[in-house]
């Protein structure tokens, strides 16, 4: 296809005059039907490697997307822009709006999937009446970073790919690490692929760091900052309950500004309604865990605070990836107290099962020939509840052929045998963990170019800064001077609109009597 031919249908559909960096390229090998690997920069317009080829191909695009907000999001989006042949399936629909859908599944050039809900037979079997002309796979980090434990699904997409015939695949990513990306195409079992891998830093972020040497300090610190700059801002935290707590905290010392506190605790409705806030400038500052801001395409955000330190360096690159998507100078600021190397490294602690939990579960097995939703009850009355352990679980005993469509193979494999296996896995699961969270302590405690060090696991060299750098080599709050933001003017609900119309009505009823 003809360079200006791409460049009229970006302006027809989107309304951009050219490409940004990497995206043509990309969109190129993927209409020669190649199989992709992508990394581009958060904010950088991943979305549209995918959406503009669907737009542009015959048949349907299949997107696995491993967050409900990202894909309302984006349908939303591109309806709005006119483009209507666009569908999501995931768990927030009715019974009545998924039949709704998979009965007209033929329509829609552009499909947005859970990786859950590709573990249905009956989706898969419609989907296999489709003529498939790319799958693509968004946020692809998710296979390796967290398709061991939080996301097993990730780890079945291969299987499901092979289902639908091997259609070209894209996978895309913001943050990969030369392992990572070798991980991901490993697991994805990609033989012949095209690679497409980008400078990860964005040159606008000054990268800041304070130590604080009590606790209170952060959230005196975040009113002070949030006071002063009236910017759009995320401030990230890995307890639930700190992020409510903060968020309190911040209503009542900060003036005229709305804040809301955001985790994978609420309901969908609350957290979409946060979301779609925080996009339309109703609220101004999300006090959130790492469950926001993944895909959300908000220009505007200018400062990123972390209160507590991620587990990993990638985390940390994505979550403050999400500001400066314009290229505006944004300040990501990490406030650190000595103690909270142990959060993450409790979290870590968490999202595996314990041996004598894993021994106690396989003698049931072995031993009492449960069903597998006895086995799934009893495992999760002693991990607390924790859905990660069961899932990580669950994988481990189908990988290891224990456990085949919900039935257990006890004569396949021994007991001994699946014990070790187990035991080898969660091994190198945690010391992985553990050099990740060393990377993100190392960055922390670093005595150089904050930019350098962050960035030197990902590539050779950072890109020169646009704005000051980081608070080694020249950053002053002085210095930074962005515009305030200015909150537009929304439509206000039905109700506040009937009473001010009837409010006004009978006041005016009343003063035309009195005038009479």
């Amino acid at each position: 296809m003809h360079d200006h031919k791409l460049e009229q249908y970006l302006q027809y559909y989107f309304g951009y005059s050219s490409f940004r960096k990497g995206q043509k390229a990309i969109i190129q090998s993927v209409l020669n039907k190649e199989h992709v690997f992508a990394v581009l920069p958060t904010g950088t317009g991943k979305s549209i490697c995918y959406q503009l080829p669907a737009m542009m191909l015959d048949g349907t695009v299949i997107v696995v997307s491993p967050l409900l907000s990202l894909m309302e999001d984006q349908v939303k989006q591109l309806k709005a822009n006119g483009f209507k042949k666009v569908a999501a399936l995931n768990s927030m629909l009715t019974y009545q709006e998924k039949e709704s859908i998979l009965s007209r599944i033929g329509s829609y050039k552009l499909i947005y999937v859970s990786p859950e809900m590709l573990q249905s037979n009956r989706i898969i079997r419609k989907i296999k009446q489709l003529q498939i002309n790319l799958f693509v796979i968004d946020e692809a980090h998710c296979i390796s970073q967290w398709g061991h434990e939080f996301r097993p699904d990730y780890l079945r997409i291969t299987a499901i790919h092979q289902t639908l015939g091997n259609p070209p695949l894209l996978a895309l990513t913001a943050t990969a690490t030369p392992d990572v990306q070798r991980d991901i195409i490993k697991v994805l079992q990609l033989e012949q692929v095209s690679t497409f891998i980008y400078p990860m830093d964005k040159p606008n972020i000054s990268l800041v760091l304070e130590s604080v040497t009590q606790l209170h300090e952060k959230q005196e610190r975040i009113a002070e900052l949030v006071n002063t700059y009236r910017v759009p801002t995320l401030i990230y935290f890995s307890s639930r309950e700190e992020t409510a707590k903060v968020a309190a905290y911040l209503q009542s010392a900060v003036k005229d500004r709305s804040i809301a506190f955001y985790h994978g605790g609420l309901d969908n409705q609350d957290r979409l309604l946060i979301q779609q806030q925080f996009m339309n400038n109703q609220i101004d500052i999300v006090c959130c865990t790492n469950a926001f801001g993944m895909g959300i395409n908000k220009k505007d955000i200018q400062l990123v605070i972390h209160y507590h330190i991620p587990s990993q360096i990638e985390s940390f690159i994505q979550e403050l990836g999400r500001a400066g998507r314009e290229g505006q100078e944004v300040v990501s600021l990490t406030l650190f107290h000595e103690s909270d190397a142990f959060i993450p490294r409790r979290l870590i602690e968490s999202e595996l099962p314990s041996l004598s939990l894993i021994k106690q579960q396989l003698d049931i097995i072995y031993q009492t020939e449960p069903t597998f939703e006895e086995v799934k009850q009893s495992f999760l009355l002693q991990a607390n509840g924790v859905e990660s352990q069961w899932r990580f679980f669950q994988y481990q005993l189908e990988r290891l052929g224990l456990l085949r469509q919900a039935n257990w193979q006890v004569k396949t494999i021994s007991q001994q045998d699946v014990l070790e296996a187990l035991e080898i896995t969660m091994t190198e699961r945690m010391g992985y963990k553990e050099r990740k969270l060393s990377e993100m302590l190392q960055w922390v405690y670093t005595d150089h170019c904050r930019r350098n060090a962050l960035f030197r696991h990902f590539q050779n060299d950072v890109q020169e800064p646009t704005f000051m750098c980081c608070s080694f080599c020249d950053f002053k709050w002085d210095h930074w001077q962005p515009e305030e933001m200015v909150r537009e003017k929304t439509v206000q609900e039905w109700h506040q609109l009937l009473y001010e119309l009837l409010y006004q009505g009978d006041q005016n009823e009343k003063q035309s009597r009195t005038t009479d």
